[in-house]
Protein backbone atom coordinates (compact mmCIF):
# COMPACT_ATOMS: atom_id res chain seq x y z
CA UNK A 1 0.00 0.00 0.00
CA UNK A 2 1.22 3.44 -0.70
CA UNK A 3 0.27 6.67 1.51
CA UNK A 4 0.24 9.28 -0.86
CA UNK A 5 -1.60 11.85 1.33
CA UNK A 6 1.46 13.20 2.64
CA UNK A 7 2.67 14.78 -0.53
CA UNK A 8 5.00 11.69 -1.65
CA UNK A 9 4.81 7.86 -1.36
CA UNK A 10 8.23 7.57 0.24
CA UNK A 11 7.34 10.70 2.62
CA UNK A 12 4.23 8.59 3.69
CA UNK A 13 6.22 5.30 4.07
CA UNK A 14 8.20 7.02 6.54
CA UNK A 15 5.64 8.87 9.03
CA UNK A 16 3.56 5.37 8.52
CA UNK A 17 6.69 4.06 10.13
CA UNK A 18 7.13 7.15 13.12
CA UNK A 19 3.69 6.85 13.88
CA UNK A 20 4.16 2.90 13.89
CA UNK A 21 6.77 3.70 16.86
CA UNK A 22 4.80 6.60 18.55
CA UNK A 23 2.01 4.09 19.12
CA UNK A 24 4.13 1.46 20.21
CA UNK A 25 4.73 3.68 22.63
CA UNK A 26 1.85 4.57 23.87
CA UNK A 27 0.66 0.90 24.04
CA UNK A 28 3.93 0.19 26.37
CA UNK A 29 2.99 3.16 28.56
CA UNK A 30 6.04 5.51 27.15
CA UNK A 31 6.07 9.17 26.97
CA UNK A 32 6.69 8.58 22.93
CA UNK A 33 8.53 12.33 23.34
CA UNK A 34 11.52 11.22 25.85
CA UNK A 35 11.50 7.63 23.71
CA UNK A 36 12.43 9.32 20.90
CA UNK A 37 14.57 12.06 22.47
CA UNK A 38 16.93 9.36 24.21
CA UNK A 39 16.92 6.80 21.08
CA UNK A 40 17.21 9.34 18.28
CA UNK A 41 20.51 10.67 20.48
CA UNK A 42 22.03 7.26 21.27
CA UNK A 43 21.39 5.76 17.43
CA UNK A 44 25.02 7.42 16.43
CA UNK A 45 26.89 5.24 19.18
CA UNK A 46 24.89 2.46 18.15
CA UNK A 47 25.99 -0.89 16.66
CA UNK A 48 24.20 -3.52 14.38
CA UNK A 49 24.77 -5.43 17.52
CA UNK A 50 23.07 -3.58 20.24
CA UNK A 51 20.20 -1.73 18.07
CA UNK A 52 17.80 -4.00 19.78
CA UNK A 53 17.79 -2.53 22.93
CA UNK A 54 16.53 0.37 21.03
CA UNK A 55 12.88 -0.95 20.46
CA UNK A 56 10.03 0.51 22.48
CA UNK A 57 10.22 -2.82 24.44
CA UNK A 58 13.81 -3.16 25.15
CA UNK A 59 13.94 0.56 26.00
CA UNK A 60 11.07 0.65 28.68
CA UNK A 61 12.92 -2.64 30.55
CA UNK A 62 15.95 -1.08 30.56
CA UNK A 63 14.66 2.50 31.78
CA UNK A 64 12.45 0.52 34.88
CA UNK A 65 15.63 -1.87 35.56
CA UNK A 66 17.63 1.53 35.85
CA UNK A 67 14.98 3.61 37.85
CA UNK A 68 15.18 -0.08 40.14
CA UNK A 69 18.67 0.45 40.74
CA UNK A 70 18.20 3.75 41.28
CA UNK A 71 16.52 3.50 44.26
CA UNK A 72 17.89 0.44 45.51
CA UNK A 73 21.33 2.61 45.70
CA UNK A 74 19.89 5.66 47.63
Amino acid sequence: MTLTFIGAAEAGKKTAILYTIVESCRRRGIDPYAYLLDVLTRIPRTTNHTIGALTPQNWAKAKSSTKFHQVAAA
